[in-house]
């Protein structure tokens, strides 16, 4: 019977997959099975993979002719996992050995849906600890409860699918929304927290997530990146009443992030994401924007938004 399926979504990634495989290795176990969906690489990906078949053990390798994005890459692998619990991680992170073992010893000590954990933000040898927003550790929670409030920083602003473990019966709440091809975490980690029944944080900081790579979605400036505001429509679209003063300040300040970015943007480009964010922010209600206020110099940058200038 296999205990935890590992589903790693990854796409032209030949320079760290290596070490992604590496780490996975050193996590083995015989009731664990590892799902690699390269999603259409055309670099050695591909072929790294291939190697690494006699070296771990419990490998799946799934080859997408074509580019599905990471949402649909997931849930393909999802779909082939037969784990009692299922993880992910990223082609271009790693682990550190033994995490999956005390991340499987966390969720089956705590008995609930899913456990979120921290993690370690890697940029070339710099090593930062990120913690998951809830100080309240090894404690069963409801998720519902984590949600607000509006203004403090909470678990739905921890979006992160590779941080952490959820019990694979939870079925379609692990599912990604599949025509997104960025910000697809946070309509599932909204959804997550509104659905499930129970939840739980534990400090292990064994993920390590690599920033600042060429080619990642956070670093690429196409047309890709207007998928923000379809997530935001789920978002909106799905949220009770009681969230969304938190939905509307969490998406007015990932806006103001995004513009302050927007140099990596073409000018075309530039110019079709004002539009959408301006047109999102007249969608919203007036007393919920009143409520969201930023600080100064944010609010600011949205209002010109919103004036066109």
């Amino acid at each position: 019977m296999i205990t935890l399926s590992v589903v790693v979504p990854v796409r032209d990634a030949e320079l760290y997959i290596g070490d992604a495989l590496a780490s996975l290795a050193g996590n083995a176990r015989r009731d664990f099975e590892f799902i690699v969906v390269d999603d259409g690489s055309v670099d050695a990906t591909g072929q790294i993979i291939e190697d690494f078949s006699a070296d771990l053990p419990g490998l799946t390798v799934v080859h997408n002719d074509a580019p599905v994005g990471l949402a649909d890459a997931r849930n393909l692998g999802l779909s082939l996992a037969s784990g009692r619990y299922v993880t992910f991680m990223d082609g271009d992170d790693w682990l550190a050995p033994g995490y999956l073992t005390d991340l499987v010893a966390a969720i089956e000590r705590l008995r609930c849906d899913f456990v979120r954990v921290d993690h370690v933000q890697v940029e070339g040898r710099k090593r930062v600890i990120h913690r998951a927003p809830l100080a309240v550790r090894e404690t069963v929670l409801k998720p519902r409860d984590h949600i607000l409030p509006a203004r403090s920083k909470t678990m739905v602003d921890y979006p992160y699918a590779w941080a952490g473990i959820y019990r694979r019966d939870l079925g379609d709440l692990l599912t990604f929304p599949g025509h997104l091809h960025t910000a697809e975490d946070r309509p599932w980690i909204w959804r997550l927290h509104r659905l499930a029944g129970s939840f739980a944080v534990v400090s292990l900081t064994g993920v390590f997530y690599r920033r600042m790579v060429a080619g990642s979605l956070t670093q690429t400036g196409d047309a890709r990146q207007l998928h923000f505001f379809d997530a935001f429509d789920v978002v909106f679209a799905e949220t009770e009443e009681e969230f969304m003063p938190k939905a509307v300040r969490t998406f007015r300040a990932l806006l103001t992030h995004h513009l302050e970015l927007g140099e990596r943007f073409s000018p075309e480009l530039r110019a079709r994401f004002a539009e959408r964010g301006a047109a999102t922010l007249r969608r919203l209600p007036a007393d919920l924007l009143a409520e969201s206020r930023l600080d100064p110099e944010r609010d600011q940058v949205l209002r010109s938004l919103l004036e066109g200038r």
